[in-house]
């Protein structure tokens, strides 16, 4: 068989099984294969598809896509939603094809969720060259253009003959299955070896098992965190990603309700608990809540369960304030367990080591005055969030009213989905989640053009879960104006497959969100706003707003389409468009929901900061002004190694 078909068969026999509680869970690792097919894959990974098609759909199902950068964030949102047991293959042409590729993979190892990356090469022979759309380097003359994706996977390999297929795929596989060490793996095909014939050993091809690493924590590591925890007087819970992918969520309840810590989450982390729970203090940091951030500056004992205290998380290390603060930090990955200078690392998956902890701590309990003051500052952000959500601005709402009408219209299981601007901040800190799979914002690479494949993704995941027996969801992406034109060709491929994806396009002409940090910087919101360009200033910050019609653009796709006025009713008629929405059928396509924002109208402070570097001289008093606020902000910088 060619090398393609090699490895077209050797993915569709590949499995995961992952040991929670006792049961365990068996999934197929590659579902499916996405391509966009050229010169250097067409009759390569082309063939070996079609061919396989053919033989039976089921063995390799392949799915189309509109752009090969969007296609790996549909297979992140896919991984995320199966919390990394299942995530796409994906195949490309070379040149362009093979690029357009790199900041998915930068983005799926960010958020250390697995996709499989398989970009065509230039001739391993050379028997051609050069050829179309390689890249010559006279200094090495072995470099191609999947070399740039060395520094962004987690693993990576080039099939120079067809015999290293073996390893490559292997390696390549033990690292997306590693919770530890998973990312973006791309293994590199030139365009002859994959149409290279060879003999395949008939084990190379037999059904294989990777089951995921689950780590126990260390007994002696859980005896000093429980010594810890117990003289602690101000302990606090950071909780990220990490929960949610060893499926935690319970022990991690069990563990404050028998303690009364707090629980403030990241991004990655919402949903660990409920918003209403009695000890969630919901989101923490830059993004946070003024409860999270209240409680943090105070602690004198961080216990990081999961996270990889990304700068949002920590304020940029302004959030902890006692000057004797530690940290415990649990996560399967040592880079994590280890950060900011901890002593009290524990290498281990989350809920095997909370399970340790609520033996080990038994009748431990915070004090009386902490529950207090969690119990106040939780209701002084309940009450802000109602008051957010309840305000009525006319003609054009506020994000935050948009928020709230949205969550309102949807059902607890259902998913948001998010990426970049002022929504994932705004998202962070008010949005009211009520299941554990019911929130998804990328917010480690924080890319703009994510959210609608990335949302596809999702949706897949739970048309999956859905059939399997499972909740029925629907996914809901809350999108910008500046991401919607990023990268909003996919809602095509959801228009080709019928898949009902609900999004809700915000449109304030242009990017609320670094427009509103350029001001906080005294940068005046300089090339932030959506405007015909002023010819003798050369400014495109005064002129008039561009006749844009992103609705009408939606429709040209095929979208079903439901534009809300401005006025009054804004938000009572965007309650009732999504309502609409999920009442429609399953398989009929995609629905966009237009609705216009004050870009202006800001979300609730968090009380917190986020270090972006101000210009230390300029003619700019606005300039002159934000670099005092800044210095003062820097000020409580710590190192925080404890």
């Amino acid at each position: 068989m060619t090398v393609a078909q090699a490895v077209v068969e050797y993915l569709s026999k590949q499995y995961t099984v992952d040991t929670i509680g006792g049961t365990d869970y068996r999934e197929r690792l590659i579902p499916g294969t996405f391509g966009i097919f050229g010169h250097g894959n067409v009759a390569g990974v082309g063939q070996a598809l079609k061919q396989y098609q053919q033989l039976d759909p089921r063995i390799m199902p392949y799915y189309q896509g509109r752009n090969e950068q969007a296609q790996v964030h549909q297979a992140v949102g896919y991984a995320r939603h199966t919390r990394r047991r299942q995530t796409f293959a994906i195949s490309t042409s070379i040149g362009p094809g093979s690029s357009n590729l790199l900041t998915g993979a930068a983005l799926a190892t960010t958020n250390r969720l697995p996709v499989l990356l398989l970009p065509s090469d230039t001739f391993a022979t050379r028997a051609a060259d050069p050829v179309l759309q390689q890249l010559e380097q006279p200094y090495a003359y072995d470099l191609t253009v999947n070399d740039a994706f060395r520094p962004l996977s987690k693993f990576f390999d080039r099939v120079s003959r067809p015999e290293q297929l073996f390893s490559a795929l292997h390696h390549g596989l033990r690292v997306l299955t590693d919770p530890a060490e998973t990312g973006a793996v791309t293994i590199s095909l030139p365009q002859d070896v994959q149409a290279e014939a060879f003999d395949v050993p008939g084990e190379f091809l037999a059904e294989r098992e990777w089951r995921i690493r689950r780590p126990d924590a260390d007994n002696e590591d859980i005896r000093r965190a429980a010594d810890a925890i117990r003289a602690a007087k101000r302990p606090l819970i950071i909780a990220g990603g990490g929960v949610l992918y060893a499926y935690a969520n319970d022990e991690l309840a069990r563990f404050v309700e028998l303690t009364g810590i707090p629980v403030g989450n990241t991004q990655a982390g919402v949903g660990v608990l409920p918003w209403d729970h009695q000890f969630s203090l919901g989101a923490i940091g830059s993004t946070g809540t003024t409860a999270a951030n209240a409680i943090a500056a105070e602690a004198d004992l961080i216990i990081g369960i999961g996270t990889r205290y990304e700068d949002f998380t920590t304020a940029s290390r302004t959030a902890f304030q006692n000057p004797d603060v530690k940290f415990i930090n649990i996560n399967v990955a040592p880079i994590d367990a280890y950060k900011h200078g901890t002593t009290l690392p524990i290498v281990a998956d989350a809920r095997k080591a909370l399970l340790k902890l609520n033996q080990a701590l038994g009748g431990y309990r915070i004090g009386a005055d902490l529950e207090q003051k969690i119990e106040a500052e939780k209701n002084r952000w309940d009450a802000t969030v109602d008051e957010a959500f309840d305000t009525r601005n006319t003609p054009l709402p506020a994000q935050n009213e948009i928020i709230g009408a949205t969550s309102r219209a949807m059902d607890a299981q259902d998913v948001v989905i998010c990426a970049a601007g002022s929504l994932p901040g705004d998202l962070h800190k008010m949005w009211r989640v009520r299941d554990p799979f019911g929130y998804h914002v990328e917010y480690a690479y924080s890319c703009m053009g994510y959210e609608i494949p990335g949302g596809l993704g999702v949706k897949r995941a739970a048309l999956a879960e859905a059939a399997a027996g499972g909740a029925q969801r629907d996914v809901v992406v809350m999108v910008g104006d500046g991401s919607y034109l990023m990268m909003h060709t996919e809602l095509v491929t959801a228009v080709a497959e019928r898949i009902k994806l609900i999004v809700v396009l915000i449109q304030n002409h242009g990017y609320a969100s670094i427009g509103s940090l350029s001001e906080s910087l005294g940068s005046q919101r300089f090339g932030t706003q959506y405007r015909a360009l002023d010819e003798e200033q050369h400014s495109f910050d005064e002129g008039e707003t561009l006749p844009v019609d992103l609705a009408l653009n939606a429709e040209s796709l095929g979208v079903k389409v439901i534009r809300i006025e401005p006025g009054e009713k804004v938000i009572a008629e965007l309650e009732q468009a999504i309502r609409d929405a999920k009442a429609a059928p399953e398989r009929g396509g995609p629905i966009l929901i237009h609705v216009e924002s004050d870009p202006l109208l800001d979300a609730p402070s968090s009380e917190s900061w986020w270090d972006v570097p101000v210009s230390q001289v300029s003619e700019l008093e606005s300039t002159k002004e934000a670099f005092q606020t800044y210095i003062d902000h820097k000020s409580r910088q710590r190192k925080l190694l404890g």
